[in-house]
This record gives structure tokens, C-alpha cells and sequence, in this order.
């Protein structure tokens, strides 16, 4: 992209009658097209700029802070005819979650402190790295660190003035009524005194939030955003007080907010799709003094996000009992219309289990994600999670992969599941020695770091023990198809002997093979988890509790905390080929459960069982959580009656206590002619598990996991 504004518009078709409400204006439409469609994605080219030799000798901190300084003079800038906000993530490097011109990863899966940032400006932040650079007690490696953060908020600053020239340049070019200069002058005045400075109203607020974001991501760095409604609702709030502003000019700033979230979109297939930048955001819920801060601007994301079926932006909504009713229908609305862009929190039990685990109450409060739905304290976090797939284990036991080794023939049902304990006993083991030296000495990430706490009063950054908090979370994946399995060998095993183990692990490795009848008999006449049935839950819930148990001895050591969690986000697929036939009836390669939503093809009853099953475990045994996935077909979802059943839906998972749940509206046979005709559904969304995507980005593989779940999952 040039360092000078775009020219031309991209021709598309508008209808806005396909909206119940059209809020938005014309021109918003048209720039949400163009995004959607990844006209300015497509724009990014990698950097043609490089250090010099002298930057390359220099220590890591300060080889870092060189880089982002020259990427803060050199990028190229972009400033597209009618945006109303400035600041855009132009280098392809950064899309692929790696530094610009150090060649290594970036930093994602946390939420920054950016809610620190907008209250303190930039000028905050160096105050407090010069006031920790006077004290005496730091190392060479510590005053390097620090200095790199300085170096990092003159980079930001350099960004700053260049968008500030460009625009003046803007103006200067097209006469004072000429409606793009208006725009550009708008955009002018709510840049000049942030982020530097705290905002002084709503405009300029939601431009420095935006400002600080995207250069981080321009500087290959894929962080949470947060709770937007929390940071932006008092500005918003003041300016409505002050007549400054009124409810629709606030609604197109934030719709142009999510139209910048698209930038890095550019239309083809990335595998799990073209949106997985873990730019999540948190709506609603209390604050660290227990004060409900739904606001305004809860109320116009979700505006947003109806009208314009942006889906970059994953959203999640904190509910509890307290939640008011217009905010259980907006929710509802919002889902209804499909793209799974909305999901929902528990939020009292996750509070809860949270400040169970160890965090203090206030902090829990405050919780927000990594980027899908794990559970972190915002701005003073380094994230990592570790997920395994438990079924594997099983398999270990049954030795399904390892056809020339013997079985064991474990004389009763709780000898076998004793082995395959043992077998998970072991596996966390390995991972809590993992977890020990986790974010000792990571790669340098100085300009993430400054948004941080603990990291400026420690000296250390981000990936070297610098955060207050220092999490690496133990995620098991397939447990629902393990419990499944284990039913079945104690029914067909032990119970009916239809086979012994040998014989049956025999049957497993062959995949079924000259055994259908006994699979389908299997398939037919045991209930597994996923339909509310009370000895099928019992053993997802045994496993559930053996897990927790096992992690949950050793809650901190090393100064790491080791939360447990539930997922898969997809890699159901990688674990496919490496997954033999289960006892519960499926065949090799077969893509299992989803988080620890249902096996698909398992719920024989209704969506009810589907939740009864979800919530028969005590979440508050699981501090980092999962996730209810699950498919409604739009036509179950008509008029009053259907966003009142969705409404009850939702309330039924909290009172009954459920922990996260995300809901996709859609119809598998829209997806299939998606597949064959995707000229004709670019802007089809799906939520594929902590993120969302638009389907015709998604590899033929995922786009087959998510059809495949659609049709055998609860309609």
C-alpha cells in the first residue's frame, strides 16, 4: 500500500432491506462490503525494508525495539476514502503471526492492559518505565528491557505523526467541502491528542483503542481486545450527557471500528479460516467492585454485529441472572440471524471457579480470554495452554495402534480403567515438568510487554516471567469420546461379554471389519453422553473428575499456574489420523467430539439432553473451562415463539451451570451449496469453536467437520 490515501471505491451491491432495522448509513455498507470481501487484505505485502548490521549486534530487547521503529517509519500507511478511524496492520508478515523483520513468532493468546493504556495515554506508560529506569537495582539485561519500551513508545509515536502528515496531506488536496476531506478532518481531530494522551470523548477513545491495537498488530502481535463496552461505555455515557454526540454517530463509529477488524482479511482459505486472529471481544458483566457495566455501547457492538454480519471479532456475552431482560432478547436477535459470532459466559460460576482456583475476587471479576473462551485476568497475563487428546490414551491401553503388541486382559472393568488412569496420571505429570519452564526465557517482546503489569515494575517481558500472572493451562480434548468408549467396553465387555478385551481390541484394529452388526448394535442400543442420561453422564463425569483431580494437586509451582480446561478448537481433525476405531462404534479417521459438546451423531434426543448432559459435571473443578457447541436450524427459530426458545435455551445453560456456550444458526444445506458455488456466499459465517470464520475460507477439510456436526447435531 502507498503511504498516501486509497483513490478508488469498489463497485457492490447494497440491499439494505435484508435488515429488520437499518441503522447504519449507505456509505458504512459499502466499506463493510469491500472488507468482508478483502479488498484491503489483499493490499498487504510483506516488508521491503530491513535492520541494518549495527541493530542486528545489539542485545534481543534492543534488537526487537530497532525493528519496531523501523517498521513504525517505513510501513506503508493506508487511509481509505470514508473510514472514520486511522491505524492499519499493512505488513503480510504480521497475518502470519510473526515479527516483521525478525522472522519469529509473535505474541498472541492474551488480552493486553489496554484498558490502562486509554486511561493513562502512552505519556502514562513512559512515565512509569523512566521512574523504574531511576531505581538502582537493575541488571544490564533489565535496563535494556526497559529501554527497548522507550524505544517502542517513540516507534508509536513516529506511527502517529506519519498518519497525522498523510492526513494533512488528505485535507490539503481536495477542496474544504469536498465530502472525503470532511471525513479526513473528523479523523484528524480524534487522532491528534491520542494515544499519547488519556481520550478527552468518545471519538477519541474508540481511535486510540483502535490506534494502540492495531500497531501491535502491526508489529505481528495478535492480542485479545477485551471488554469494550467496560473501556469505552464512560466516554460514550459523558459525551450523550453533554449532547456531544448522539446514539447513531456512536453506532457508525464503532460499525467503522469492526470494518477495520477485517483488514487482515483477504478472502482465500487459511484451513481454519480467514478470521482465527484471536481479536476477541467481552460484552456485559460486573467489574472488579461487582457493578454491572452494560452499557450503551453493549447495546451497539450488538447493533453492529446484526447489521453488518462481521464475524472477525468474536464476541462473547457475560451472563448471569442478573442479566436484563432486553439484553437476553438483543443476544438472541443477534444469534438468530447465524454466523455464531455471539456466544455467552456464565459469568457468577466462572467468577466463581476462578477466584476457587486462586485469583483474587476483584481480578476474577474482571475475567476476559486468550482468544477463544480459556479464561484469564486481562493485562496481567502470559497465556499458554497445552491440549492433548485423552482418547489417544485409551487407545494406548487398548493398544488399537500397536497391532503386533498383546492386550492386556484386564480381569474387570475398574482394572482397565485403573490402567488408562494411570496412563492420563502420567501424561500430566510429563506436562506439569513442561509446565515448570514455561516463559523462563521466551523471545523478546518489549511492545506487548508495556501493556503488561508486573512487567515494568519486574524489568522482564512477556515470555520471560516478567506478568503478574504466569499461566500454562492443561486441556484435555475427546473426553466425551472416551466416556462413550469406556461405556461401551464395560456393556460389551464385561457386562453382556459379548467379546472379550483381546478379542474386542482385535475388532478395533481391523476398524470394524466383518463386525458392523455388533458397531450398529452398539450405535443403537447404548445411550451416550450428549442425551441427559444418568449412566452415561456418570462417566463422562468420573473422567471429568479424575482429570481435574490429577491436574488440580499441583495448582502452582514454579510460579506457574496450572489451570485444567476442556478443548479441541478443531483439532479433532489433526487427531484424526492418528485415531484408530473406538469401542463406541466409530471407524478409523472418523472426526470425534467438539470441545466437550457431543460426539457427533450421539444425541438421540433433544437439545435439552444435549445441556443436562453438558452440565452434569462441577465446573468448578475446571478453572480454565470449555465450551457447548452446538447447530439450531434456522427454521426452529421463527417469530416470537423461536427467539423466546432461544432466550429459554440460553437461560436454561446458566441456571443449570454451564460454563460457555456458543450457538450457530445455520442449515447444512446452505453449507453444501456453499461448498459447490462459493462465489455465491462470501459472507456466509460460521463459528468454528473460540473464533469465528466465513465458510468459503475454511479448507475442504474443516468446511467437512463443520457440515458433518451440522447435520448430525441437534436441529
Amino acid at each position: 500500500m502507498p503511504d498516501t490515501p486509497s483513490s478508488s471505491i469498489f463497485p457492490f451491491s447494497t440491499d439494505l432491506s435484508l435488515f429488520a432495522v437499518a441503522r447504519l448509513s449507505p456509505e458504512t455498507h459499502r466499506l463493510a462490503d469491500r472488507a468482508r470481501q478483502g479488498q484491503v487484505g489483499r493490499y498487504m505485502r510483506p516488508a521491503d525494508f530491513q535492520l541494518d548490521a549495527a541493530a542486528q549486534l545489539t542485545s534481543p530487547d534492543l534488537q526487537y525495539a530497532a525493528a519496531v521503529r523501523l517498521i513504525a517509519e517505513r510501513a506503508p500507511l493506508n487511509i481509505t476514502p470514508g473510514e472514520h478511524l486511522a491505524g492499519s496492520a499493512t505488513l503480510s508478515e504480521a497475518r502470519r503471526h510473526i515479527t516483521p523483520l525478525l522472522g519469529v513468532g509473535s505474541t498472541s493468546h492474551t488480552t493486553p492492559g489496554f484498558d490502562q493504556a486509554l486511561k493513562t495515554g502512552y505519556r502514562g506508560l513512559r512515565v512509569r518505565v523512566e521512574a523504574r529506569l531511576q531505581r538502582n537495582d537493575l541488571e544490564a539485561r533489565g535496563r535494556d528491557f526497559l529501554q527497548a519500551m522507550l524505544i517502542c513508545l517513540e516507534a508509536a509515536d513516529a506511527w502517529h505523526e506519519r498518519y497525522m502528515r498523510t492526513l494533512d496531506e488528505c485535507i490539503t488536496s481536495r477542496p474544504a467541502d469536498d465530502p472525503d476531506a470532511v471525513v479526513y478532518r473528523r479523523v484528524r481531530q480524534a487522532l491528534a491528542n491520542v494515544p499519547e494522551n488519556p481520550p478527552a470523548n468518545f471519538a477519541e477513545a474508540v481511535q486510540s483503542l483502535w490506534f494502540i491495537f492495531a500497531f501491535q498488530r502491526l508489529c505481528g502481535n495478535w492480542p485479545g481486545l477485551g471488554r469494550i463496552d467496560q473501556m469505552l461505555g464512560p466516554y460514550l455515557q459523558a459525551d450523550l450527557a453533554a449532547n456531544a454526540i448522539t446514539l447513531d454517530e456512536a453506532r457508525e463509529l464503532l460499525a467503522h471500528f469492526w470494518i477495520k477488524g477485517c483488514e487482515w482479511t483477504d478472502g482465500t482459505s487459511n484451513g481454519s479460516g480467514d478470521a482465527q486472529y484471536y481479536q476477541n471481544i467481552i460484552l456485559s458483566g460486573v467489574d472488579a467492585e461487582d457493578v454491572d457495566v452494560t452499557n450503551e455501547v453493549t447495546y451497539l457492538v450488538l447493533d453492529v454485529i446484526e447489521e453488518l454480519g462481521i464475524s472477525d471479532f468474536p464476541v462473547a456475552v457475560r451472563v448471569s441472572r442478573r442479566t436484563p431482560e432486553r439484553l437476553w432478547r438483543r443476544i438472541a436477535e443477534v444469534q438468530r440471524r447465524g454466523g455464531g459470532t455471539v456466544a455467552i459466559y456464565n459469568e457468577d460460576l466462572v467468577i466463581r471457579s476462578m477466584h476457587q482456583f486462586g485469583y483474587p475476587l476483584g481480578e476474577a471479576r474482571q475475567f476476559t480470554n486468550d482468544g477463544c473462551w480459556e479464561t484469564l485476568i486481562p493485562g496481567k497475563t502470559n497465556f499458554l495452554y497445552w491440549p492433548f487428546d485423552i482418547l489417544a490414551l485409551l487407545q494406548q491401553v487398548l493398544g488399537v495402534n500397536q497391532p503386533e503388541q498383546p492386550v492386556a486382559d484386564y480381569p474387570t472393568f475398574e482394572a482397565l480403567y485403573q490402567a488408562f488412569r494411570q496412563r492420563l496420571e502420567r501424561q500430566i505429570s510429563d506436562m506439569h515438568t513442561a509446565a515448570d519452564r514455561h516463559a523462563l526465557d521466551g523471545p523478546p517482546a518489549p511492545l506487548i510487554s508495556l501493556l503488561v503489569e508486573g512487567c515494568i515494575e519486574n524489568a522482564r517481558g512477556y515470555h520471560q516471567r516478567g506478568p503478574q500472572y504466569t499461566v500454562f493451562a492443561f486441556h484435555a480434548g475427546g473426553l466425551p469420546d472416551v466416556a462413550n468408549a469406556l461405556l461401551a467396553l464395560r456393556r460389551v465387555v464385561y457386562e453382556e461379554k459379548r467379546l472379550t478385551l483381546p478379542e474386542l481390541a482385535a475388532v478395533l484394529r481391523q476398524d470394524w471389519a466383518g463386525q458392523d452388526v455388533l458397531r450398529q448394535w452398539i450405535r443403537r442400543h447404548i445411550t451416550f453422553y450428549g442425551n441427559g442420561d444418568a449412566a452415561a453422564d456418570e462417566m463422562a463425569r468420573r473422567v471429568f473428575d479424575d482429570f481435574t483431580a490429577l491436574v488440580g494437586q499441583i495448582p502452582e509451582r514454579n510460579g506457574v499456574k496450572r489451570p485444567a480446561g476442556l478443548s479441541t478448537f478443531g483439532r479433532q481433525i489433526e487427531w484424526a489420523a492418528q485415531r484408530g476405531a473406538t469401542a463406541a462404534g466409530a471407524h478409523r479417521g472418523e472426526y470425534l467430539s467438539n470441545n466437550f459438546s457431543p460426539t457427533p451423531g450421539s444425541e438421540k434426543n433433544s437439545l435439552t439432553g444435549v445441556i443436562h448432559s453438558f452440565c452434569s459435571v462441577d465446573f468448578m473443578k475446571l478453572p480454565n473451562g470449555t465450551a457447548l457447541d452446538i447447530k439450531i436450524h434456522p427454521s426452529s427459530l421463527q417469530g416470537e415463539d423461536g427467539l423466546a426458545a432461544l432466550v429459554g435455551v440460553m437461560k436454561s445453560f446458566v441456571e443449570l451451570g454451564g460454563w460457555f456456550m456458543h450457538i450457530d444458526v445455520v442449515d447444512s444445506t446452505v453449507l453444501r451449496e456453499a461448498q459447490l458455488h462459493p462465489e455465491r456466499y462470501t459472507d456466509l459465517a460460521v463459528r468454528i469453536s473460540g473464533w469465528s470464520a466465513r465458510f468459503v475460507t475454511l479448507s475442504a477439510e474443516w468446511q467437512e467437520m463443520i457440515i458433518r456436526r451440522t447435520e448430525q447435531e441437534f436441529r
